[in-house]
């Protein structure tokens, strides 16, 4: 028996990294698993993965940044298996490293545009079918770079402070309504995201954590499965640092 077993998680963001890891950590515990994101050979797959290992998946494609398509994207979540528990909110981009005068408003507008209101119309689309169903959890992938500054990445470090900002404050909404939101923090974790960084040689020597070894997506997955657990059922509006001491130095 699994931690999930009957339950449905929706994951953005599940082509690759995190989102895959996460996908596949959900359905590892008995979750039937939606799988979103605007890559439609990797999403799919993921789902592969999933059903390879035994596991239940479908795979939605869907671009978070525009409203029609975050709201089939749950109502399509939901028609799968008849409802929704839990979200990992997760899908989101980098951007080019470049001092902050120098970002493009395009760039700082689409980064933006993905990365936090994303997840808010995600999290607007959520909510009623977690309100339907008297409860669920909600995950938001935040970073270290919502709870510190990382050189030349301004727009990534204010879009992650933002979703820090709206766990919280989203946490406070629903706590009285059995919905519980909180959101993971990774540092630098092996993934696609960070192997496409451009101009890497611009960070600063404390964004190495201190276990001197990238995290990996499990790591992150890990943390994820957990906060929608029982197991965390009075967490809430909590930024999970899963940084391998980072933040701390």
């Amino acid at each position: 028996m699994g931690k999930f077993d009957g339950k449905v998680a929706l994951v953005t963001g599940a082509a690759s990294g995190i989102g895959r890891a996460s996908a596949q950590a959900f359905a590892r515990e008995g979750a039937s698993v939606i799988v979103a994101d605007i890559q439609f050979d990797a999403g799919r797959e993921t789902v592969r993965l999933i059903e390879e290992a035994g596991g239940e998946a479908k795979f939605i494609e869907a671009d978070i940044s525009k409203a029609t398509q975050a709201e089939s994207l749950v109502d399509g979540a939901t028609r799968a298996w008849g409802r929704l528990d839990y979200a990992h909110n997760n899908a989101g981009v980098l951007g080019t490293a470049k001092p902050t005068h120098e970002i493009d408003e395009a760039d700082w507008d689409r980064l933006l545009a993905i990365n936090l209101k994303g997840v808010w119309l995600c999290m607007r689309y959520e909510v009623p079918r977690l309100l339907e169903q008297g409860g669920g959890a909600i995950v938001n992938t935040s970073s270290t770079a919502g709870i510190v500054g990382i050189q030349a990445l301004a727009a990534y470090t204010a879009s992650k402070h933002g979703v820090a900002g709206l766990t919280k404050a989203a946490a406070l909404d629903y706590a009285k309504l059995n919905i519980r939101v909180n959101a993971v923090c990774p540092g630098g974790v092996d993934t696609p995201l960070i192997h496409n960084i451009e101009h890497p040689e611009s960070f600063p020597p404390q964004a190495m954590p201190a276990m001197k070894r990238l995290g990996t997506p499990e790591d992150i997955a890990n943390a994820v499965v957990w906060l929608c657990s029982d197991d965390a059922s009075y967490v809430t509006g909590h930024l999970m640092v899963v940084d391998g001491a980072m933040t701390v130095q």
